[in-house]
């Protein structure tokens, strides 16, 4: 599990690395709206509750790979105008590269 989580804090920080000048608040609005609501009602059960199955497991990295993709496409817009053809590129290359090793990372993370 550590090495997903590397791997999705890698990604998601390619990007903001990439545009220093960033402004420090890289989560979309909409996300944003959602973690506040979130937040005010305590942890979501969710959290707390593992993907029993390989495909759930999948659809749940994925569905973070995408996130980090999300964020650092942000911080990339943010960053300097100079910058930010290469930091986008960077970003969905990164993006490109989790989501081909998917499957590995999903069974590197599961291992018992």
């Amino acid at each position: 599990m550590a090495h997903f989580k590397q791997v999705i804090i890698a990604a998601a920080l390619a990007g903001a690395a990439l545009a220093a000048q960033a402004a420090s608040n890289t989560t979309p609005p909409q996300n944003a709206q959602l973690q506040k609501s979130e937040i005010s009602k305590g942890d979501p059960a969710r959290w707390y509750q593992d993907d029993t199955s390989p495909a759930a497991q999948l659809r749940t990295l994925r569905k973070e790979i995408g996130a980090a993709l999300a964020e650092a496409n942000l911080a990339c817009k943010q960053g300097p105008a100079a910058e930010r053809r290469s930091c986008l590129k960077e970003a969905q290359a990164t993006y490109r590269q989790d989501m081909a090793k998917a499957e590995q990372i999903r069974e590197e993370n599961h291992q018992h």
